[in-house]
């Protein structure tokens, strides 16, 4: 059944047209990967879904029976709302009804208007209340956001005050209590490690509705989708599969293309020889078999199908100005703190000529902060460095600091390289996608990308031997993360990088450091490696751990826990049902006519009906919990 369809779509903005014929069907169940450069007009569909855009031509139908919700790329910024506000905001209408439920029992108190009238209206606004879910969605909505890392702390905060990660988690909360059967997200990964990436795969790979993703995580859109369309030369382009099989369908519909290209080329070359050679000849006949070939000559010509023209790209070549010895980096014993928060110790790294070493952890572990202690713009608490002979270093800073507020873009350049004649930068700027007027701009307008790329431009003529890269994907797009990836792959040079970008370590990484507090641990290879090395450790390490224990103490030690959560698990569920029963006696209560006509009454059965339901949920989580240990202890013995 089909959810979502978009017929012969055509947007226009003051007579630029974005796209035109864009048609797709996105079915239920489906999982889709919207990609495309960045101002190809991504965004623009899902506004034009949710009938915020109008189309110029055709139109975006969404099924009546769908429920659509909508993560968008900066999630929840500018609210100055706490984090449960925030989550709560979801249910405005519940929270609109319960003011007005509040203000007709103030009216019964007060014998304003008709008593019965008033009663009537009352009571059926209580049924429709609890009927949406009034009853439970406070204690629905804490126990989502627990779910999600935030403590009880954390709903207190200010949104203003939360991460990117934060905030992105506080969207995906209010995704999943809205029970949308349709999910528009828009670039869900950004601002989220690797980690958070993994969790949001988890979650969405237990969705059971439909989803339409925007993204330029290409590992992301691997493992999430099941369908891609791709928005290029102002037209779609729809396969069933993911990234990775929409890429070999493209560059073989590209291949296609290019001969079909040629062979109608080909023809209309030999039927304008065969006029030439008629209309040499002169004779009548002559003139009538050119006229029948000029005839099909045109009607060949109407039918050229030119192939897709490619996107202009960067071009960016890392040239070192010398080679650097052997040993390029020689890290030990590195500390750093900040107050009471300890990042890390006894921090070690060895990095030699030509290594592609990638740094991972957590967001907030100390990744930017140990780059910076490399570049010399922060001290270490504890421990030295030391880089190599030869070594010279350029350092692309994921804050985009390096560049200079209300310069232009040729004198964000030209001010660094005196020497360069105007022709010279300018041709520079080019490679980079900064041509005529653009030059001119003033870099605090530019967007995240474009201001990307200026900082990629400097450190390409910086002649660094040894690159610190902080998140130098975050800001481009695919194509643009394809030339880079090129570009660091032809380097004849080292690279130190710290990334949250899985298919870009895996394209360049030979070696990984994953920061823990209490050290830096090695592994080699790429991110598949690390991530395989990873999982078997985990696996191991309880495995490990039970072969140091007397088996025979061990088996009775899991008996008598095993007896311990049955006793635990059958006492739950006597708890759950009791529950049950004083929620549904209570929702009985507040029903009856001398309840639902006292608004004191009211609120104190749906302060005690709230009540009951959290103590229900935590204890249905308890339980739930029991239930997996009891079943990994069972399958252990």
């Amino acid at each position: 059944m089909s959810v979502v369809s978009l017929q012969n779509l055509k947007i226009e903005f003051d007579g630029r047209m974005l796209f035109e014929n864009v048609s797709f069907d996105v079915n239920e169940g489906d999982f889709v990967g919207l990609i495309g450069a960045n101002g190809t007009g991504k965004t623009t569909i899902f506004k034009t879904i949710r009938g915020e855009v109008e189309p110029t031509e055709g139109g975006a139908f969404v099924s009546k029976f769908t429920k659509v919700g909508y993560l968008e790329q900066h999630a929840c910024s500018g609210s100055m709302r706490s984090v449960y506000d925030e989550a709560l905001s979801i249910f405005e209408p519940l929270m609109a009804m319960e003011i007005d439920m509040e203000r007709i029992a103030r009216d019964i108190d007060s014998h304003i208007g008709n008593r019965d009238e008033l009663i009537e209206k009352q009571s059926s606004m209580q049924e429709a209340f609890q009927d949406a879910g009034g009853l439970t969605y406070k204690s629905r909505t804490r126990a989502a956001l627990i779910g999600l890392g935030f403590s009880e702390k954390d709903f207190s905060l200010t949104c203003d005050k939360l991460s990117g990660g934060q905030r992105s988690k506080l969207s995906m909360c209010k995704l999943l209590l809205s029970n949308s059967d349709l999910l528009l997200l828009d670039e869900p990964t950004n601002h989220l490690d690797i980690s958070g990436t993994e969790w949001l795969e988890g979650f969405l790979s237990t969705f059971k509705g439909t989803i339409i993703v925007i993204s330029h995580d290409r590992y992301f859109l691997d493992k999430v989708t099941n369908k891609t369309v791709e928005i290029a030369n102002k037209k779609s382009y729809c396969v069933k599969g993911n990234y990775s099989t929409y890429l070999k369908f493209k560059e073989e519909r590209l291949e296609s293309e290019r001969r079909n290209y040629e062979n109608q080329m080909d023809e209309i070359r030999r039927i304008e020889g065969i006029i030439e050679q008629q209309r040499r000849f002169g004779r009548e006949r002559n003139f009538i078999t050119a006229e029948s070939k000029r005839k099909m000559l045109e009607k060949k010509k109407a039918e050229l199908v030119v192939p897709e023209q490619s996107l202009a790209k960067m071009r960016i070549k890392f040239s070192p100005e010398c080679e650097t010895g052997n040993d390029v980096l020689i890290v030990k014993g590195l500390s750093k703190s900040f107050g009471e928060k300890e990042l890390f110790r006894n921090g070690e790294i060895e990095v030699f000529k030509d290594d592609r070493v990638f740094i991972l952890g957590s967001n907030g572990c100390g990744k930017t902060t140990l780059l910076r202690i490399l570049t010399r713009q922060m001290s270490a608490d504890d421990g030295k460095f030391a880089f190599g002979a030869n070594v010279k270093t350029g350092y692309f800073d994921q804050s985009l600091e390096s560049l200079h507020g209300g310069k232009t873009v040729i004198n964000e350049i030209w001010d660094e390289h005196r020497l360069f004649t105007e022709t010279k930068v300018r041709n520079y700027l080019s490679l980079f996608l900064f041509r005529g007027d653009d030059v001119f701009k003033s870099v605090d307008t530019l967007s995240g990308g474009e201001k990307a790329k200026l900082c990629l431009l400097k450190l390409m003529l910086s002649g660094a031997n040894v690159l610190l890269l902080d998140e130098p994907t975050n800001h481009l797009d695919i194509p643009s993360r394809e030339v880079l990836e090129a570009a660091l792959a032809d380097f004849e040079g080292t690279i130190i990088c710290v990334s949250h970008d899985r298919y870009f370590i895996n394209k360049l990484s030979t070696k990984i450091y994953r920061i823990k507090t209490d050290g830096f641990e090695k592994f080699d290879g790429d991110y598949n490696d690390y991530a395989g090395i990873a999982l078997a450790e985990a696996k191991e390490k309880p495995q490990k751990q039970a072969a140091k224990v007397n088996s025979y103490k061990l088996r009775k030690e899991r008996e008598s826990e095993i007896n311990r959560l049955s006793g635990k698990i059958k006492r739950g569920e006597a708890e759950i049902d009791r529950l049950d029963k004083e929620i549904a006696q209570a929702n009985e209560t507040l029903s009856t006519p001398e309840v639902s006509a006292d608004y004191a009454q009211i609120m104190e059965y749906t302060k005690k009906i709230d009540e009951l339901t959290e103590a229900q949920l935590a204890l249905m989580e308890e339980w739930e919990q029991w239930n997996s240990r009891l079943s990994e202890l069972q399958e252990e013995l």
